[in-house]
């Protein structure tokens, strides 16, 4: 069952999450193999997608934020665009649209970013969000400001945590075929709400920006010893034991129902028609003309969604002026 664990280092302003995404990551590996027209991701496309999913998962869980995270690489490689999305819940979908030959082991630079030309989004799109109120987005490349070319989703991750949220961040990711797992350190703020040690403020009053220094560097370098091989094959507990053994940690229990990742898509007819209706009705009328019906498969799940005319002229015609509803409306 997958997992996630939040904690804090007593007295630091330094939080950290661990995530393990075991059936949730295998749904979503499962549902792609059943797509008969795309098929199984290759290897090294399924790493890249448990990595980011993980990555989701755990900057999901280090915001106050009712909507969904939605995590995108895209560029010039043989991976067109991955996205990974995470609701406020914990729901999670992730999918990959492939325009070449992804080879095993290729990295991050070798699968988007092979002429310099990818790019890293995050976007927070608000549940419910009103007429006009648009997402919020920011965007990095995926090279550092000397031009050299990240080769890991972690790289350019605490490249985008510093760059858009001024936030210090370490993470370790690794996913294979069983299991995404991530672990995620960072340093907040000293002063301000989102400091999380604000309840230790007046012991900390006397400690000085270099002592707080080293005690960030200090976890971030134990964080950035754990290995890929360690993350996949051993459990939470003996992972935070073994890194900080020496450090006061106090977790946060987890609510099993509220903070389980788990695999839940979004889509809908209704979003589909949505997507039907902003295309336009010549659009529209032009793939009826041409195919019949239009069918529309969903990236994430693999449901298809059908419409014939009948269905397309509703979606177009004011409400209670809509003609007879076909036999495969849902």
């Amino acid at each position: 069952m997958s997992e996630l664990h939040k904690f804090i280092f007593e007295g630091l302003p330094v939080r950290g999450s661990i995530v393990r995404l075991t059936d949730a990551w295998q749904e979503i590996l499962q549902r792609r193999a059943g797509n008969g027209e795309t098929g199984a991701y290759p290897a090294a496309v399924r790493e890249l997608l448990g990595e980011m999913a993980a990555a989701g998962v755990l900057m999901q869980s280090n915001i106050k934020f009712n909507g969904a995270l939605v995590f995108q690489v895209m560029g010039d490689g043989p991976v067109k665009l991955a996205v990974a999305e995470v609701q406020s819940d914990f729901g999670l979908r992730a999918t990959a649209t492939l325009i070449g030959e992804a080879p095993e082991g290729a990295t991050l630079e070798q699968l988007l970013n092979v002429n310099g030309g990818g790019r890293c989004a995050i976007t927070l799109d608000p549940k419910g969000r009103q007429p006009g109120q648009q997402p919020y987005q920011g965007v990095v490349p995926l090279q550092d400001a000397q031009g050299r070319r990240f080769s890991k989703v972690s790289d350019a991750l605490q490249h985008y945590m510093l760059q858009s949220e001024q936030l210090d961040t370490v993470l370790v990711l690794a996913a294979n075929d069983q299991l995404a797992a991530g672990l995620l350190i960072q340093r907040m703020p000293v002063k301000g709400e989102a400091n999380l040690a604000s309840a230790t403020e007046s012991e900390q009053s006397g400690q000085d920006a270099i002592g707080l220094n080293e005690d960030y560097n200090r976890i971030a370098t134990l964080a950035a010893s754990l290995t890929r091989d360690e993350l996949l094959t051993l459990d939470v507990e003996t992972i935070l034991r073994r890194l900080f053994w020496e450090e006061k940690l106090m977790r946060f229990v987890p609510q099993q129902d509220e903070e389980r990742p788990r695999f839940a898509c979004t889509c809908s007819r209704e979003r589909v028609g949505a997507m039907l209706v902003s295309l336009g009705i010549e659009e529209v009328d032009s793939i009826l003309e041409e195919r019949g019906n239009i069918e529309v498969g969903c990236d994430f799940c693999g449901k298809q969604y059908e419409f014939d005319p009948i269905d397309a002229a509703q979606l177009f015609t004011e409400a209670g002026k809509q003609p007879p509803t076909s036999t495969n409306v849902q």
